[in-house]
């Protein structure tokens, strides 16, 4: 275990690395707030994280052997699902292009699961999962608290609950490793960007789409009273981003 978590770790929020040269800086000036390169680069992040868990949890849902792994996996498809939609919703408005796939590191932890079955598949995946999401824990903290925009600011209101609840079903399989995954999540190696950095997507390529489950419990952002950065107004159509710098 030691061995697969060393060699899969990586540096920063589910797998992508931080491109942002200055994430305090704003990029556009918009009827939400201000939108900075770290508000940016977490709805990036969030969309990312989708891409690549969504698909995992539908992987275990059909190669899981225990209770844990298989309640964990509904989790990962209904949390995801409803994070995607707002990624999807909100990037429009502030001007954000969306990737289609995760980055190879993430799409390195499908390729792994993919291969594996029975106890070393439930295993791995309640590590890894519980591993990245401890990862993202903090920078969600720190995101929902020096925003000055209001759409980004709901978009982490919602990733924490999604996050802290897959962490917790995680746990619940009683397979983590606490020593492990906790060493990981604080002393990651440093990985090279062209790993952790999801590609843009092609010019033209329709936007993939995490397709909620039938029973879904988790819902996208409601806007409503989002259409200023101090959370008032109506919800309604917005004007795009006016940009600040290039």
């Amino acid at each position: 275990m030691a061995l697969t978590l060393g060699a899969l770790a990586y540096p920063s929020m589910l797998g992508v690395s931080t491109v942002a040269s200055s994430p305090t800086r704003v990029i556009a000036n918009t009827q939400w707030g201000p939108l900075t390169e770290g508000d940016r680069d977490f709805v990036v992040k969030v969309r990312a994280a989708g891409l690549w868990e969504y698909p995992l949890g539908q992987i275990g849902l059909q190669k899981g052997s225990s209770k844990g792994v298989l309640e964990a996996s509904k989790h990962l498809v209904d949390g995801h699902a409803a994070l995607d939609a707002s990624c999807r919703k909100i990037a429009p408005m502030l001007n954000i292009t969306l990737p289609n796939v995760a980055s190879p590191q993430q799409e390195g932890f499908v390729a792994q699961l993919k291969g594996e079955s029975g106890k070393s598949f439930d295993t791995d995946f309640a590590n890894i999962l519980r591993m990245t999401h401890g990862s993202i824990f903090n920078t969600i903290a720190k995101i929902r608290s020096t925003t000055k925009n209001s759409l980004v600011r709901a978009l982490a209101d919602q990733a924490n609950d999604t996050v802290l609840d897959h962490m917790t079903v995680m746990e619940k399989t009683s397979l983590v490793d606490f020593d492990q995954t906790i060493f990981q999540q604080t002393t990651p190696p440093k990985l090279p960007d062209t790993d952790v950095t999801p590609p843009p997507p092609p010019p033209g390529q329709p936007q993939v789409v995490l397709t909620p489950p039938p029973n879904a419990t988790s819902t996208p952002l409601n806007l409503n009273g989002l259409t200023d950065g101090t959370g008032g107004g109506n919800g309604g159509a917005a004007p795009a981003p006016s940009p600040t710098a290039p």
